[in-house]
C-alpha cells in the first residue's frame, strides 16, 4: 500500500483496489452483520476478511439512534485496528469524539441512545472504551482518496474544488454536506445540493442525507438509505458499481427529515 498522509484527508494506492464501501449504520449492527455476510466477508477471531482482499469502508455515522450503538463501534474499531479497513468520519462519529473530550455537546439527535449504553458499563471498561475510540477516531480522516484519486469516500459532500485540499469550511461540508446557514420547521439544516452541480473526476461516495435509492447524480452516489429510520443499509461494491442492500428490521428511530425513507 502506497500513502500520503494529510492531516485530515488520506491518499491511499493498494494493489487491488477492491472496496465495500457501506452507508450510515447509526446502531443497526444486525443489518450491519447480515450486510457483511451478504458481501461475503468471513470471521476470523473478531476481523472480517474477504476471499478476494476487498476492504471495508464505511462513510461515518456508525452510532447513534439505533438499538446496538457500542456493538457497531466495536465492529468498526476492530475492523479499522486490525483488519485494514478505512472510516471516514461523520458528524455523529466528531460529536462522540467531541463528548469523549469533554466537551459541550447536547445529548440529542440520537447521542443519547449511545451514551445510555455507555452509561451502563463499569467505570473502567467505559474508560477503556473511550481512549479506544478517540485513538481510533484520531487514525482516521475525514475524507479518503483512492485508486489513483478516481474514487473519493466521505460522509457529507465534497465539492470538485476541494478535493486534495483542506480547511475549516471543506471539513465543514464533509461532515455535513453543504447548507445554507438556515434551519427548517424541524430544526434541520436547509441543504444544498451540492451533487447536482459536481463536476470533478473523481466517483464521490458519501451518505449523511437519507436518499430514497442510491441513484448515480454526476459521478457521486448518497448510500444513506435510512436503515435506522425502517429503510435498508446499502453498500456499494467497487470498482464494480454495484449496490448490495439488506432491509431494516424495524423502525428504530422517527425521521424528521425531507424527502422520504424506501419503503
Amino acid at each position: 500500500m502506497k500513502e500520503r498522509v494529510e492531516r485530515n484527508f488520506r491518499i491511499l494506492e493498494f494493489r487491488e483496489n477492491k472496496f465495500d464501501i457501506i452507508g450510515d449504520v447509526h446502531g443497526c449492527y444486525t443489518e450491519l452483520m447480515e450486510l457483511i455476510e451478504k458481501l461475503g466477508y468471513q470471521e476470523r477471531g473478531g476481523i472480517y476478511v474477504h476471499p478476494e482482499g476487498r476492504r471495508l469502508i464505511s462513510v461515518g455515522d456508525v452510532a447513534d439512534k439505533g438499538g446496538q450503538n457500542l456493538d457497531c463501534l466495536n465492529f468498526w474499531m476492530e475492523q479499522v485496528e486490525n483488519g485494514g479497513a478505512f472510516w471516514v468520519h461523520g458528524n455523529h462519529c466528531n460529536k462522540l469524539y467531541r463528548y469523549f473530550l469533554g466537551n459541550r455537546v447536547h445529548l440529542s439527535h440520537g447521542l443519547e441512545c449511545t451514551v445510555s449504553e455507555l452509561e451502563q458499563m463499569q467505570k473502567e471498561d467505559r474508560m477503556v472504551f473511550r481512549n479506544r475510540y478517540m485513538r481510533c477516531y484520531e487514525s482516521q480522516c475525514y475524507y479518503l482518496l483512492l485508486d489513483k484519486k478516481k474514487l473519493a469516500v466521505v460522509h457529507g459532500g465534497l465539492r470538485a474544488e476541494s478535493i486534495g485540499k483542506f480547511s475549516n469550511k471543506i471539513r465543514a461540508v464533509c461532515l455535513y454536506g453543504e447548507t445554507t446557514g438556515k434551519f427548517d420547521e424541524n430544526g434541520k439544516p436547509e441543504r444544498l445540493d451540492w451533487a447536482a452541480e459536481y463536476d470533478g473526476v473523481p466517483f464521490v461516495v458519501y451518505g449523511h442525507t437519507v436518499a430514497e435509492t442510491p441513484e448515480i447524480i454526476n459521478r457521486t452516489v448518497d448510500i444513506d438509505q435510512g436503515c435506522v429510520y425502517g429503510g435498508y443499509l446499502t453498500a456499494l461494491r467497487y470498482p464494480e458499481m454495484e449496490f448490495v442492500q439488506v432491509r431494516a428490521k424495524k423502525q428504530y428511530a422517527e425521521y424528521s427529515g425531507g424527502g422520504s425513507v424506501p419503503k
